[in-house]
């Protein structure tokens, strides 16, 4: 179940409720009675580690391709190198 965050209007504290999803948004403070405000927190899920964004796709492909190239461009520079 997540937990909501709300504030009271009246004695401005925060409350941290765990709540269903279902369940309809609290309207009165537990403490005071007053009216409630739902707040937005931030998450406690974070993504970590390569893959999860398209950069990391595209730098994979272009750092590969792009060392690929260099790779063959000092080999084929060697070789026009010596011949002539």
């Amino acid at each position: 179940m997540p937990i909501y965050e709300y504030e009271c209007m009246v004695c401005h504290k925060i409350h941290e409720i765990m709540q269903r999803f279902s369940e309809e948004p609290l309207k009165n403070c537990p403490d005071c009675g007053g009216e409630l405000r739902k707040l937005v927190s931030q998450s406690s899920f974070i993504l970590k580690g390569t893959g999860w964004y398209v950069t990391d796709y595209a730098r994979k492909n272009n750092s590969n391709n792009g060392a690929k190239n260099k790779s063959d461009n000092k080999i084929s520079d060697k070789v026009e190198n010596k011949t002539t």
